[in-house]
């Protein structure tokens, strides 16, 4: 993870020099841009401290090195299910919401309700059923 951890760490000067270019060019009468462009450095500074942190816990990947071979990295991923349709159900409800924010409040509250819907058939959708573990 160190090549992660060095990219949000260079990433850190850049917002911070960015901020304050950002401010000295607005005179500093707008304050979101600037603030917005420090607070974005810092998070950047949390998530390649985090990263590096892990990475010296963890270990190097094959990412990580240099003499890695590709078989190295096989193996499972993870779990994903190809034959679920709850993540249609949730961005369909997302974008009902958005539609909401735009048109009128009452769609907003039906995609919340759909979108609800959604993400509890999604989460529990490997408890019940044929697919059941």
């Amino acid at each position: 993870m160190k090549v992660e951890a060095k990219l949000f760490m260079f990433l850190v000067p850049f917002f911070v020099l960015a901020g304050v270019v950002y401010g000295f060019m607005t005179d500093w009468n707008e304050f979101v841009g600037g603030l917005g462009l420090l607070l974005v450095a810092g998070l950047c500074g949390m998530i390649g401290f985090y990263l590096s942190v892990t990475g010296r816990r963890v270990g190097l990947r094959p990412e990580d090195r240099v003499d890695a071979e590709i078989h190295e990295a096989s193996g499972e991923q993870g779990m994903f299910s190809p034959w679920s349709w709850w993540p249609l159900v949730l961005a369909l409800a997302c974008a009902g919401g958005f539609l909401g924010l735009a048109i009128g409040w009452w769609i907003l509250y039906m995609s919340a309700g759909l979108a609800f819907i959604g993400l509890v058939g999604w989460v529990y959708e490997y408890s019940r059923g044929n697919h059941a573990h």
